[in-house]
This record gives C-alpha cells, sequence and structure tokens, in this order.
C-alpha cells in the first residue's frame, strides 16, 4: 500500500457521515437517481448481478466535489428501487493505480465477481502524458461479497497493449462468450485516432491482442469505455467517443456516447463492419454508459448524468460539497421495424407512482421539487405542437420541423442553453422529473435527452400544453436509499 494511502477506509467515512449531516437540509438532493455520499461520481463501474442482487460501483472522489482521488464506490439493491451504499470498494493503494482506480466492469462467474479495471499512474517529469509519461495497467480483483475486495493481480501494461497505441489504453469490459473470455478496451493509437482493442484469454488472467475496430468516418482522437454486447440479433458496439465537431442536430456536448450495429465477426482483422453512429442521449448531461444482462435476461444501460470540459456547471450542488448522479436504469430494446435501440426505464420504476392525474391538452401544476413527477404525454395527432416549462427548463416540439428543443429561459441551467434532436414525428414523451434532474424519453425511447437543472425555489410552475393529446402525471416515492 501507497503511504498516503495508509488509513484510507477511516478518511473516507468521514467525509460521508460529514456529508450525510448536511445533506438533511440540501434541497438539490435527489429522489430516484443515485448520486455520490460525498465529493464527485462520474462513470459507472462494474454494472452486473449476482444472487439476485444488483451491484451499481461508480467512479468515486469522497474528498472533493470537483473531482480529485480516484475510489470507486459501490450501491447493491434486491430489485434496482432499493439501494444499499455499502462504502467505498477500491483505492488508489498500490504502484499499480496509485494516480486513480480508473473505468472497469464485472464478470460474475462461480460464486464471485471478477473486477477488471485500470490502474492509473502518471510518472513524475515533463511528459505530455499522451504519449509518454503515463502508465494504464489493467487489474484483476475478485470479490464474493460484492463488497470487499482480495486482493489486486496486475494482468497488462502498456507493453502489452501494441507499439502502435499511445499510453490512452483504458476501460476494461469483459465478457464470456462460448467458453473464451474476451475484453474490449478503449483507445487512441499512436497516430491519434479513437479505436476499440479486442483481446481474448482462456482464463482470463493470460489476454492476447487478436484485433482492433475502427471507424474511419468518425473523426475521434478517442474512444473511451467500449462495451459490446447482443440485442436480439444485432451484436452492438457501445463508446465514447472524443474530439468529434460539433454539428446543429449532432454532436452538441463536449463529449459523445453512442453505438453502433456490428455486423460480421468483431475477432476478424477484415470480417467486420461498424454501421452508423448514434447518440444514445442528445441532453446536456450524458457520458460513459455501462450496460450488463440481468437474470431476467435484460440488457440494462446505466450512464453517468454529468459531463466535463464544458462551458456549464452544478456549481449549487459542488457549493454542499457533491456533484453528479446516475442515470435511471434503462432497459434497452431493439426495434425491428424501426431498426434501432430503444431506451425505456427499467420496469421497477413503476413501483414508486403514488397519486395519479389525467389530463387533456392543457395542464397546470405547482410541483414540489422533493416529490418527483413522471408524465407520460400520448399525442393523438402526430402534427400538433407541445410545450412543457418547469420554471426555467422548456421543452418545446416543433412540428413543422420535426425538431424537440430542450432550452433554459434563466439561470436554472447554470449555463446550459439549447439542445436540439431532430425525431421526425412525435407519438409520445415520458419525462421523469427529480429535484435537480431530468429525463425526457421521446417516441418509446428512441430519442432520449437528460440534463441537471437547478431553479431556486422550492415549488415551481409546472405548464404543459398539449395540441392534441393526453397528459398523465404520476406523484413519485423517493427511491430507499440506506448507508451499512
Amino acid at each position: 500500500m501507497t503511504d498516503k494511502m495508509h488509513g484510507w477506509q477511516e478518511r473516507v467515512k468521514a467525509a460521508e457521515d460529514r456529508a450525510q449531516e448536511e445533506s438533511r437540509q440540501d434541497g438539490w438532493r435527489l429522489g430516484h437517481h443515485l448520486m455520490p455520499p460525498a465529493g464527485w461520481l462520474n462513470d459507472p463501474n462494474g454494472l452486473s448481478q449476482k444472487d439476485g442482487i444488483y451491484h451499481v460501483y461508480f467512479q468515486y472522489s469522497p474528498f472533493d466535489p470537483e473531482g480529485g482521488e480516484k475510489f470507486w464506490g459501490h450501491y447493491e439493491s434486491p430489485d434496482l428501487i432499493r439501494w444499499r451504499y455499502t462504502g467505498a470498494f477500491l483505492a488508489p493503494d498500490t504502484a499499480w493505480d496509485r494516480c486513480g482506480v480508473y473505468s472497469g466492469c464485472a464478470l460474475a462467474e462461480d460464486g464471485k465477481l471478477y473486477i477488471y479495471y485500470t490502474g492509473n499512474v502518471k510518472k513524475d517529469g515533463d511528459y505530455d502524458y499522451i504519449h509518454a509519461g503515463r502508465e494504464a495497467n489493467t487489474i484483476l480483483t475478485v470479490t464474493e461479497d460484492g463488497r470487499t475486495p482480495e486482493g489486486k493481480e496486475l494482468l497488462m501494461t502498456n507493453e502489452d497493449y501494441g507499439s502502435d497505441m499511445s499510453c490512452h489504453v483504458r476501460d476494461p469490459k469483459v465478457w464470456k462468450e462460448d467458453g473464451v473470455c474476451y475484453m474490449v478496451q478503449g483507445a487512441r493509437d499512436g497516430s491519434d485516432r479513437g479505436c476499440v482493442l479486442v483481446f481474448s484469454s482462456e482464463n482470463g488472467r493470460s489476454w492476447t491482442r487478436i484485433n482492433v475496430l475502427r471507424k474511419e468516418s468518425l473523426k475521434a482522437y478517442m474512444w473511451e469505455c467500449p462495451d459490446l454486447f447482443s440485442l436480439g440479433r444485432q451484436r452492438i458496439l457501445s463508446f465514447s467517443p472524443q474530439g468529434l465537431e460539433a454539428e446543429t442536430y449532432r454532436f452538441q456536448n463536449r463529449y459523445q456516447s453512442g453505438w453502433c450495429v456490428l455486423n460480421g465477426d468483431f475477432r476478424k482483422t477484415d470480417g467486420y463492419v461498424l454501421e452508423d453512429f448514434h447518440e444514445w442521449d442528445m441532453g446536456f448531461d450524458f457520458y460513459a454508459p455501462q450496460t450488463f444482462e440481468d437474470d431476467r435476461g435484460r440488457r440494462i444501460l446505466i450512464g453517468w448524468m454529468g459531463m466535463i470540459e464544458c462551458d456549464y456547471d452544478n456549481l449549487p450542488t459542488v457549493r454542499r460539497g457533491w456533484q453528479h448522479c446516475l442515470t435511471i436504469p434503462r432497459e434497452l430494446i431493439w426495434d425491428k421495424e424501426r431498426k434501432t435501440i430503444l431506451q425505456r426505464p427499467v420496469c421497477e420504476m413503476e413501483k414508486l407512482r403514488a397519486e395519479e392525474e389525467l389530463y387533456r391538452e392543457r395542464a397546470n401544476l405547482e410541483w414540489n421539487r422533493s416529490e418527483g413527477l413522471e408524465m407520460i404525454i400520448a399525442m393523438r395527432d402526430t402534427a400538433a405542437d407541445l410545450r412543457l416549462e418547469a420554471g426555467g427548463l422548456c421543452l418545446n416540439y416543433e412540428k413543422e420541423s420535426g425538431v424537440i428543443l430542450l432550452s433554459f429561459k434563466d439561470e436554472s441551467g447554470r449555463g446550459r442553453k439549447l439542445r436540439r434532436a431532430k425525431i421526425g414525428k412525435l407519438c409520445n414523451i415520458r419525462i421523469f422529473l427529480d429535484s435537480s434532474a431530468a429525463e425526457i424519453y421521446i417516441n418509446d425511447g428512441e430519442t432520449v435527452l437528460s440534463t441537471r437543472f437547478y431553479p431556486e425555489k422550492e415549488c415551481l410552475p409546472l405548464k404543459i400544453t398539449v395540441e392534441k393529446g393526453t397528459i398523465l402525471v404520476y406523484h413519485l416515492k423517493n427511491m430507499e436509499i440506506d448507508r451499512i
């Protein structure tokens, strides 16, 4: 263990205890989104289910709401709506990960979770830390209870990724197929082009690079957080490219996350084709998603509801000692007719519904932000207009252009201005409003927009106008979130 990490469990717990006391008066804390107990949260990691228990690990900086030493935190749940925070799971406490426990995954097998992650090391000296001066170590730890890691094992270093790669290789995702273990890692090659490295292994410990996945038309210098999985009969590659040039209706955030259908064999150099790139989420706050399959056969996605290096912020929560959250778990469904992926909040969210109200064409409500809302808007005429206002948050559908606009007309957006999404006809919208977060699912989840927002008032006017349609409003109970 490195000297600076001695006693880290006590330091983390003390920070979390202080934050818990302060959060009692924090009106920005969320009711149906997972948050950091203290400090900073980013990428979801190690998403898995073992023995009926869901596990959600996450990138965690407990001492600094604007980022810092990277740990992993851990939540577990029997049903995705009753959660228990069990503490910090991993710390940067070895020579292999002393500058940060970066993103990774979990493989459930033989009654254990095999946790693969990137250990970040930045060497002292005059380096660019892109092509020199950085170690990206692939590390394995194993846990039976999901809460206690059993040591750490170094599996790969930069030399194992190939001499054609830069120092930026990270975010392993592992799965087993036909008795063989496969791993994908995000990478930036030596020519500053983004790609995904594919490895295989017979035992989950000794790995060999077998392929490099690229899409030359996607001009990104780095691909992060790759995930390769099957949905129906389709093979899907999910990843988060960095460096794409912004367009009016695409790539509007600093960095993107999306997916491509992968045709052919991902193991063969000339045996695959990546089809068009589709963004997972068109809102202001979404990045680095990860998926897993549960024991019901559902493919579930959770994303980081945040963004870095952007011209908007979350200062209201930073001032209260924490920042960011995760999205609602989303079930992924391949729609054969539309030939696309639909994202739908998992059905367990329906158990949070309490009172309901039905309106036709117009709803004027007073929304108390301490209580979450779910709204389902069904259009009787797909050529009708729609407008929603929740304080300063505005959602508009322009029927002439077939465009949805998400905007803020006041300072509650903290610099967030406008996001556009081309959707064609509008058939339905499902919206989840939390105290400082909104997720908007359009046309059965074919298009999604997620955002944070920070209205000053506890109670806000909520106005919805639908030219031809119905508005069903559910008041939501909060999720249960306990600590050990």
